[in-house]
């Protein structure tokens, strides 16, 4: 069994990106690769597109699981756009099945122009990090996401610099999200905590104690810092501690 949907915005590139059988077929610019999947690039029409392309779901059950990688990663950033998070808009998805287990999987996103992502800004030392208005901005923006993502009882899993993109409107973007989903009670508690700590072990090397402190505080909405703030952010700061 085989479905695919091309978004009715981008049926003039049907012949590219019309099934799942021409999608596997393209051809274009590597940018990353393993044993499961590879994302490519490709410009159809002066425009960039992402085409991510899984051949393998894993070993053993996950050939069965109701929710492959490649399909929660459509969902999630179909449900960020939903939430009013900015994303990757996604173009074409879909997947392809045998007796029940997973065979191929493929998804298209169109680019997000003049882009860099924070991990890229930090390692090239960028002077957009030293810019505290810019800082403000993006800090801003960031903890809106994750205060609206939490809020909704979901986390990202994987909430690095490297999953966040600015453009040149000082915009920002979150993206690459397979392993989201969503949680209650104390593991809900857990892993806001370890996507509060993901941002916070790349901040800690390029921000302020200020810069941090005040996205904490847009993060929870608040002016200033409760005991129960306080004792969270304790659980942040140590989260990683001998893990780095």
């Amino acid at each position: 069994m085989s479905s695919w949907q091309l978004a009715a915005d981008y049926q003039m590139l049907q012949a590219d990106f019309g099934s799942l059988e021409s999608v596997f077929a393209l051809e274009g610019e590597r940018i990353t690769h393993d044993p499961l999947s590879e994302l490519i690039r490709v410009n159809r029409q002066g425009v960039d597109y992402y085409v991510k392309r899984y051949r393998n779901a894993g070993k053993g059950l996950r050939r069965y699981a109701a929710r492959p990688r490649i399909k929660a990663e459509w969902q999630n950033l179909k449900r960020f756009a939903k939430w009013g998070i900015a994303t990757a808009e996604v173009v074409a998805q879909g997947l392809e099945r045998k007796a029940g287990a997973f065979v191929r999987g493929a998804m298209i996103t169109r680019e997000i122009p003049h882009s860099r992502d924070l991990a890229d800004l930090a390692h090239n030392k960028s002077p957009l990090l030293s810019n505290p208005a810019w800082v403000k901005q993006v800090s801003a923006q960031v903890a809106d996401a994750a205060r609206v993502m939490h809020q909704h009882g979901f986390t990202h899993n994987d909430l690095k610099w490297r999953n966040l993109l600015v453009d040149d409107q000082v915009k920002v973007y979150l993206i690459d999200c397979p392993a989201g989903t969503f949680w209650w009670g104390p593991m809900l508690r857990y892993r806001i905590i370890k996507d509060l700590a993901c941002l916070d072990k790349v901040a800690k090397y390029h921000l302020s104690n200020t810069q941090r402190l005040r996205f904490y505080l847009q993060y929870c909405q608040r002016s200033r810092l409760k005991a129960e703030d306080k004792q969270k952010i304790v659980k942040i700061l140590r989260f990683f501690e001998g893990r780095e």
